[in-house]
């Protein structure tokens, strides 16, 4: 069977070795060994000015929004995972839809002002598939009107924009780490901030609101990592240059082999450095789409349509149409890719969607 991603899985000795770690220390969660050293090696290595693993991807999310939202509307995009609105609606605040870029997929950044109201707080924005979001005009736009700056960045891990980590833009951003993401701790997310006041505010609100064993600074939930999980991502990060080695060639050979007279495929922002996170196209129609996908089906092969559907259909919440959104919705499908899809599967794939 061929998924769409599979788990990266480090050497078991490796993971052993962190777990034997642990056992001395006698310590599995809040704030140990293990999660301090991966904190400052994940820092290190993504270039990073401050990061707060946690438990998993939508924590941060809510956590910014609980920091951030202040009950208002906040200016979304409908092309996303439903963690990225469902979050928004948890937190008491109100998600405003502005409709995407048919190119690049990200939030249509020439919209956003006629969307600000007085209602308005923030901007919570998606960098699609690893393709970063039109953050230069977006940041302008924040700050002509004082809004705060989220990014759903649960699909960059690595990825580069201008010359630094897109995890450096936005007044919060936020990664995934779950076991279907390029760097996993099995179940697992981070939240990045650009300065220690924020991350004081982050940092408490993520942990019940404790401010030492005895006080408390606010309210506060409980996002922490476990060692059990720092110590999976220990056993990962030293892989990532084989990973994304590996991805870059199952992206080449789509690249080279697809036939995009009858397929779309993403546009990279420029300036991007891209992560090969994703592998969307985008078909003519959903009848195109479908029919490939059974075909695929048919030989084991299990692509995803992701995102899909559009997020303005979700049943609990009221929004305007995205006519874009929508139809890219309907028409994206990812296509398979880890770093042991083997070349020659690679082929029947190919082979499969250009014998349409």
């Amino acid at each position: 069977m061929i998924t769409v991603t599979k788990t990266f899985f480090p050497p078991i000795e490796d993971y052993q070795r962190q777990l034997e770690r642990i056992w001395k220390n006698r310590w599995l969660t809040n704030n140990g060994e293990l999660y301090k050293e991966l904190s400052q090696k994940l820092q290190d290595y993504l270039g990073v000015n401050h990061i707060i693993p946690m438990t998993n991807g939508t924590l941060p999310l809510q956590i910014a929004l609980n920091a951030f939202g202040n009950g208002g509307e906040i200016i979304t995009t409908p092309f996303s995972y439903v963690a990225t609105t469902a979050t928004i609606v948890w937190e008491k605040c109100t998600p405003v839809f502005v409709d995407i870029h048919p190119e690049y997929l990200t939030i249509d950044e020439t919209k956003i002002e006629a969307a600000i109201t007085d209602k308005t707080t923030s901007i919570l924005a998606t960098h699609v598939y690893g393709n970063p979001c039109a953050v230069e005009d977006i940041e302008a736009i924040a700050k002509k009107h004082k809004l705060k700056v989220i990014y759903d960045a649960a699909h960059c891990f690595g990825v580069r924009y201008n010359g630094q980590s897109i995890f450096n833009y936005g007044d919060v951003s936020t990664c995934s780490f779950h076991a279907t993401k390029l760097f996993h701790t099995g179940e697992g997310g981070a939240l990045f901030c650009q300065d220690e006041t924020t991350r004081q505010k982050m940092w408490y609100r993520h942990n019940f609101g404790h401010d030492g064993p005895e006080k408390y600074r606010g309210l506060g939930l409980n996002a922490k990592m476990s060692e059990l999980q720092a110590a999976m991502g220990l056993s990962v990060l030293p892989y990532m240059d084989h990973i994304m080695t590996e991805r870059q060639r199952v992206c080449r050979h789509y690249d080279k082999h697809l036939d995009f007279n009858a397929l779309n495929k993403l546009k990279l922002r420029e300036g991007a450095q891209w992560n090969y996170s994703y592998y969307p196209v985008i078909f003519k129609s959903e009848s195109q789409l479908l029919k490939i996908k059974t075909r695929l089906k048919a030989q084991d092969i299990f692509p995803r349509r992701y995102f899909y559907p559009s997020l303005e259909d979700l049943p609990y919440i009221q929004s305007l149409q995205c006519p874009i959104a929508d139809y890219i919705a309907k028409r994206v499908l990812c296509l398979p890719i880890y770093d042991s899809l083997s070349n020659e599967n690679l082929k029947v794939i190919t082979l499969i969607i250009n014998n349409d």
